[in-house]
């Protein structure tokens, strides 16, 4: 089957070593001529490319991802894994000679936060021309990821990621975005990230940034949560369709455009009547879990809410779903071993799945009982 869903940008090869063992104090450890006895190392596959794409696979949704990587033995590794979910999956891939794949070492030794030595690699060179639409013609969804950890994407204020989103436009998609969190130091966290959307955001069709992420490219430090309708009006007044934000375990809040021409790519994914989803705000807590890690969770929430939206779902079904995948995820410590296939998503989801309390002040929101979902400043009540 011809995928559904293309998704590319970021990818890289996480090296995990077993620290476990280790009794010093990292302070002192780390010394020139010392040998550190540690434990195997896991390797996995990370980035959006790699989390939500195997997010969606999982769930039963025709995927094809595009990220790039070199022609070495860590490019070897990503594809070997990425294809032993699926050897359809791999098959679009971008392979370049004369070019390093990216790579991170996790240090997480026990007690103390992870660290992490990360090399870019093949993702600070890729640039809009890498993505040959003729070869991926009839999808839904092209969805693009950590376009901050991508050199070539953020330089210029965005010219190359504008150029790529407006060429997945033309060539008939709905284009989606997610973001990350540059380090505030870096080439990455100076730039104007403020501009770079202003250029951009008029391409894209769907926005699902963290709160976190955003509010720090826009300068909401302080108190986002209490300013998120302000933030997500802000980024439909420059130019997106449908934003998403990602709270962590506060849940997902949506907004949606008013202006029904603007949400007209809706109908490219099949939906056949579109008012519904105009000028929505909605938000849903987390659905309760066994929490064993968080490794991807943002991830696997943007891949339930693309999977709704192929399968056509209401507004209200979709956030559920957009939760629902999340929580599935955080209940097993990789980033997609917790996916389970849609049906089995839903099955919970409508067998009375608990959800969390709300942890937020939302002042004048309305509660819909029947979808546990709280509702802002809608127009009509939300399918």
């Amino acid at each position: 089957m011809h995928p559904q869903i293309i998704v590319a940008g970021h990818v890289c090869l996480d090296i995990i070593p077993d620290l476990k063992n280790i009794k010093e104090d990292l302070n002192t450890i780390f010394k020139p001529g010392k040998l550190i006895n540690v434990g195997p190392a896991i390797t996995s596959t990370g980035g959006p490319v790699s989390n939500t794409g195997l997010a969606l696979n999982r769930l039963g949704i025709p995927t094809g991802l595009m990220g790039k990587v070199g022609n070495d033995a860590f490019g070897d590794v990503i594809i070997k894994t990425i294809s032993s979910y699926n050897p359809d999956l791999a098959k679009k891939m971008i392979v370049i000679n004369g070019v390093n794949t990216s790579y991170t070492v996790v240090l997480n030794p026990k007690g103390i936060d992870r660290m992490f030595l990360h090399y870019p690699g093949a993702n600070d060179s890729f640039k809009n021309n890498d993505i040959n639409f003729g070869n991926i013609e009839g999808g839904k969804i092209f969805h693009f990821g950590y376009p901050p950890l991508m050199r070539q994407m953020y330089l210029h204020n965005g010219k190359e990621l504008v150029n790529l989103m407006k060429r997945a436009k033309q060539s008939g998609f709905v284009t989606s975005l997610d973001m990350a969190f540059p380090d505030p130091n870096s080439e990455a966290g100076q730039i104007n990230w403020k501009e770079l959307l202003r250029n951009v955001l008029p391409h894209i069709d769907i926005f699902l940034p963290s709160l976190d992420e955003i509010a720090f490219m826009l300068k909401y430090e302080n108190d986002a949560h209490s300013k998120i309708s302000e933030i997500a009006k802000m980024l439909l007044n420059m130019g997106a369709g449908i934003v998403g934000l990602k709270l962590g375990d506060l849940g997902f809040y949506l907004r949606t455009s008013p202006d029904k021409q603007r949400l007209a790519f809706l109908r490219k994914c099949g939906y056949t009547n579109i008012n519904s989803w105009a000028n929505q705000e909605l938000l849903s807590t987390c659905f309760k879990v066994n929490v064993v890690g968080t490794t991807g969770a943002g991830d696997s929430t943007i891949a339930g809410f693309l999977a709704a939206l192929v399968k056509k779902q209401g507004v209200t079904d979709a956030i559920n779903s957009a939760v629902g995948v999340g929580a599935c995820n955080v209940e097993a410590l990789d980033a997609v071993e917790g996916i389970p296939t849609w049906e089995i998503v839903q099955s919970r989801i409508i067998n009375d799945w608990e959800k969390h309390p709300l942890k937020m002040v939302l002042d004048d929101w309305g509660y819909l009982e029947e979808k546990k979902v709280w509702i802002g400043h809608n127009l009509d009540k939300p399918e």
